[in-house]
């Protein structure tokens, strides 16, 4: 797979494609179901398939003020797809600009003349052009006007309800994660390098690594969470607290610190990867240190458990 970022990459298009359209957020399973198509129907057709999304989410742009956040970042995107046999991957960058092409304009200017479009493949509910006004049916009728065949995907429902990233992020901020897992059809995690914290975890026995993923991703509520954490290629069982400390004062900003189970090396610097499993219990401010620790010791014993470790 190719990753093309804006028009000065158009020049790696050589030949007509079959164009994913979306904003993929979270590549959820409706985004792989779609995909999936595009790939197997572009193939069949001797098409390049070419997945065309965005660097920063179009409604953040449009609406500074109500700002979405966002399940995935531009490399996750390109790592998972990168695990399907795409041939493009193409992010245009959504500005001001960009938001007043009408309907017409997007599909001439970009679809057909950059990406040499002859066929598109999209979601129910696909919108696009200035204030969204161009639908699918708009974009059949376009279709046929510019020569390009549209193929359409139905609704992806889980338990009777459809899949969607805004679902999606209702879930993770309710720490709904078994859901999660249904609707993504993987963890949520979030990638960041480990950081210097207030080694509070440290000073009652049990080392945290401290992350403080991008702030435009979306963290479940706070809580003590089952997780796994990826280091160095390399998976391993760990639990993890988001919150704000409130037993020690409490702290301004939401913080993400991970034990990892049976692990002593010092990772300040690593990157790692947090995937998140099932949900221990709510944050909540203890009478003090000693009444901490031993909840951290039952959280450990749940965690452990869930893992079939044994002590």
């Amino acid at each position: 797979m190719k990753v093309i970022y804006g028009k000065d990459g158009d020049s790696l298009i050589c030949k007509p494609a079959g164009v994913g359209l979306g904003n993929f957020d979270g590549l959820h399973i409706g985004h792989m179901a779609l995909i999936n198509t595009l790939i197997s129907e572009s193939r069949f057709n001797g098409l390049d398939s070419i997945v065309y999304t965005f660097t920063k989410h179009p409604e953040n742009i449009i609406r500074k003020k109500l700002f979405t956040p966002l399940l995935t970042t531009v490399s996750k995107k390109i790592e998972l797809l990168n695990e399907t046999l795409l041939d493009y991957l193409y992010f245009d960058e959504f500005d001001e600009e960009y938001s007043r092409l009408s309907p017409e304009a997007f599909v001439k200017t970009i679809l057909v003349d950059r990406l040499k479009i002859k066929l598109a493949v999209a979601g129910f509910d696909y919108r696009f052009g200035f204030r969204g006004q161009g639908d699918i049916e708009l974009l059949k009728a376009l279709g046929r006007k510019y020569n390009f065949c549209v193929v359409v995907i139905p609704p992806i429902k889980v338990d009777d309800t459809v899949v969607s990233s805004t679902l999606i992020r209702q879930c993770i901020a309710k720490g709904n994660l078994d859901q999660v897992f249904k609707l993504l059809g993987r963890h949520y995690s979030i990638t960041a390098s480990v950081q210097s914290g207030r080694r509070i975890g440290s000073k009652m026995g049990f080392p945290t690594a401290n992350i403080h993923p991008e702030a435009y991703l979306i963290l479940p509520q706070d809580g003590v969470y089952i997780t796994k954490t990826l280091l160095n290629g390399v998976l391993y069982n760990s639990v993890t607290n988001i919150g704000r400390n409130p037993t020690f004062e409490g702290q301004m900003h939401r913080s993400v610190e991970t034990h990892i189970l049976d692990f002593n090396e010092d990772i300040y610097g690593k990157k790692i990867e947090v995937y998140f499993i099932s949900k221990i219990r709510n944050e909540k401010k203890f009478g003090g240190k000693e009444e901490l620790i031993k909840q951290i010791e039952r959280d450990l014993v749940i965690t452990r458990e869930f893992f079939g470790i044994n002590y």
